[in-house]
């Protein structure tokens, strides 16, 4: 039984093909004479060939393979190996035929020569067009019920390889409708049965008129604005939107054509994803001790994410926050079990604990994304702000320096640069700390800025998404504000690529392309969740928070940029200073912040960051530290 079953359809094949080799030489008798009856002698000689006949094409069906394939995927490699099978059984059967005349093993017999040509025409026919009408049958789907109307963005070989997709799936949860497609070879055309309907700037008004409950874009090698382009398009329409996975998801097999998934505000938003150089990074990181600080964070925990699958000997991990270490330490400990993983509760302020870990663990690379960013917050509470960034970086930074690690990487931000809150000048005045640190250090102290990182907790895009889960208002500060935007993996991968290429003192900004909108990123996010911005949900303009600007800068007039061997990474050079006058203004600050002086902090801070010009201030008093370089 099991044997009937896993070769019933071979022989239902075979046993059709026999069936259709006598149809075929007898249709070719009488197609010679005209669709007139055929003479007497002619039909008796055809009668007396046909075993030669059936024998030997039969033999080259099976020879040729005609029952690898299955009727359901039949396709052109079937054809051609139906074409060969013919082919060659046509001259075998003339020739036997010939030759056994010619000889006297067979009596002349009245076969017309192009009774064999009519025959491989006709077997051509019967052969190949059942087993096409079988696959449109099966894929039109004409036993099941049509399901929700798609039409399918993009006529590539992603939109056909999607549109078969859609065909084979037995449940009929799809109907295909028809294509879009820029392409001007293409408008019009017929693929598997269904027309490119028109462009995609015309994408709305196709899915009104033709119906469609869902358009599927199928256009995985498209990027950056080009995609974000079509994406809009698409969403205006008003239709829910999916994408299939992207290019590079294709060709390592990490996902396949069906697989679609729902638009991202990183497709939206049209940036072109950053590719670095991951052998010279898993060089960096493998076999090495790696300590982590504000690991459980959203920067910190890819960064730990991303380094467990480098390999490290060790991966140290310090927070602050109970639940966010815990939450990191249970994540990394069920993915990368293999991975060696200790987690300090510890404030990076800690001198004694810090320096424990460093003396225990002997950390040689330390990646410090423990920090206090929340800009409105911090304007109230200089001294705190300034405590964790500027002290708990210099406790860090010592520690490194004290015990001998290989790089230290300080995580900033653009809001270091002309500082006017006052987190971006604590960043900044931990960017000085670490940069002329390096040059007296073997320690190699690197710097790593770029903008605002898309769902990191306290930024923009998670109060947005509650906003518009309460049903609005979507409030945005300035109609004009904009903002440079990351993805959280991006930012990590920035972060080992400048430890990996890094000697000390540089600065490292990634070109992150043209800053966007934040209203208009409210007026995606609105569009994303299926609603219409400024009718469903409202979007209202509340003004500028203190220390915050319109316009953000990654690197300073003075901070030559220069590009290095990856595209998207710049290199900004460092600003030197007298490191005497700049310890001995740290060490009053130190005093200042512990015993919240508040106005003193500001003041000092003014003098140390001449740059740093708070909201509605011009700025404090004393002469600043003397800059020198460039």
């Amino acid at each position: 039984m099991k044997i009937w079953l896993r070769i019933r359809h071979p022989l239902a094949a075979l046993a059709h093909d026999l069936l259709m080799t006598p149809l075929a030489w007898f249709g070719a008798q009488w197609l010679r004479f005209n669709f007139d009856a055929i003479p007497t002698p002619f039909l008796q000689a055809a009668q007396q060939l046909l075993p030669l006949v059936l024998f030997v094409h039969a033999a080259c069906y099976v020879r040729f393979g005609l029952y690898r394939g299955v009727w359901r995927f039949a396709s052109m490699p079937d054809l051609v190996r139906i074409c060969k099978a013919v082919v060659t059984g046509t001259l075998i059967c003339w020739a036997l035929v010939a030759l056994a005349a010619q000889i006297g093993l067979l009596p002349p017999v009245p076969v017309p020569r192009s009774s064999f040509v009519l025959t491989g025409l006709l077997l051509l026919l019967f052969l190949g067009a059942p087993r096409f009408v079988y696959r449109w049958f099966k894929d039109h789907r004409l036993y099941y019920r049509p399901g929700q109307r798609v039409l399918i963005v993009g006529a590539g070989d992603a939109g056909v390889l999607l549109l078969r997709e859609l065909q084979r799936e037995r449940d009929g949860e799809y109907e295909a409708v028809g294509f879009v497609d820029d392409k001007d070879n293409r408008q019009g055309r017929e693929l598997h049965g269904l027309r490119v309907l028109g462009r995609t700037q015309d994408v709305a008004a196709i899915a009104d008129r033709h119906a469609i409950d869902m358009i599927f874009v199928a256009m995985p090698s498209l990027g950056g604005e080009r995609m974000a382009r079509v994406l809009r398009l698409c969403e205006a329409s008003g239709r829910p939107v999916r994408v299939v996975p992207r290019l590079d998801e294709l060709l390592s097999g990490r996902a396949q054509i069906r697989e679609l998934r729902e638009v991202s505000l990183e497709d939206l938003l049209g940036r072109e994803e950053v590719t670095l150089d991951w052998e010279t990074i898993g060089r960096c990181v493998a076999g090495r001790t790696v300590l982590v600080s504000g690991g459980g964070g959203s920067i910190g925990s890819e960064l730990c994410r991303q380094i467990a699958r480098l390999g490290p000997a060790r991966l140290l991990i310090v927070d602050a926050g109970e639940f966010n270490l815990y939450r990191i330490e249970l994540e990394l400990r069920r993915d990368w079990p293999e991975v060696s993983l200790q987690v300090f509760l510890l404030d990076v302020t800690d001198a004694v604990g810090v320096g424990q870990v460093f003396a225990t663990h002997r950390p040689e690379l330390v990646f410090h994304a423990a920090a206090y960013k929340h800009v409105p917050l911090l304007e109230d509470q200089p001294s705190t702000a300034i405590g964790n960034n500027v002290f708990g970086t210099m406790t860090l930074a010592q520690a490194a320096d004290c015990h001998g690690a290989d790089a230290f990487v300080l995580i900033s931000t653009d809001k270091a640069v002309n500082p006017t809150n006052v987190m971006g000048a604590s960043k900044r005045l931990a960017e000085m700390y670490c940069q002329n640190l390096a040059a007296r250090s073997h320690t190699h102290f690197i710097t790593v800025r770029f903008g605002n990182v898309l769902g990191s907790a306290g930024s923009v895009v998670p109060l947005f998404r509650e906003q518009i889960a309460r049903g609005g208002p979507v409030t945005v500060t300035h109609p004009e504000i904009e903002r440079y935007f990351m993805t959280i993996p991006e930012a990590a991968q920035l972060i080992l690529q400048a430890a990996a290429v890094g000697h000390g003192g540089e600065i490292f900004v990634l070109d992150m392309g043209a800053p966007i909108r934040i209203a208009t990123l409210a007026e995606q996010m609105i569009q994303l969740s299926g609603k219409r911005p400024h009718q469903d949900i409202r979007i209202e303009f509340t003004g500028l928070r203190p220390g915050e600007k319109l316009y953000e800068e990654l690197f300073h007039e003075r901070e030559q940029l220069q590009p290095t061997v990856y595209p998207k990474l710049l290199l900004a050079q460092r600003r030197t200073l007298d490191w005497g006058a700049f310890n001995r203004a740290l060490e009053a600050l130190r005093a200042d912040c512990r015993d919240r002086r508040d106005a003193e902090v500001l003041a000092a801070m003014h003098v140390l960051v001449p740059e740093y010009r708070a909201s509605g201030s011009e700025g404090g008093q004393g002469a600043p530290v003397q800059a020198t370089g460039t």
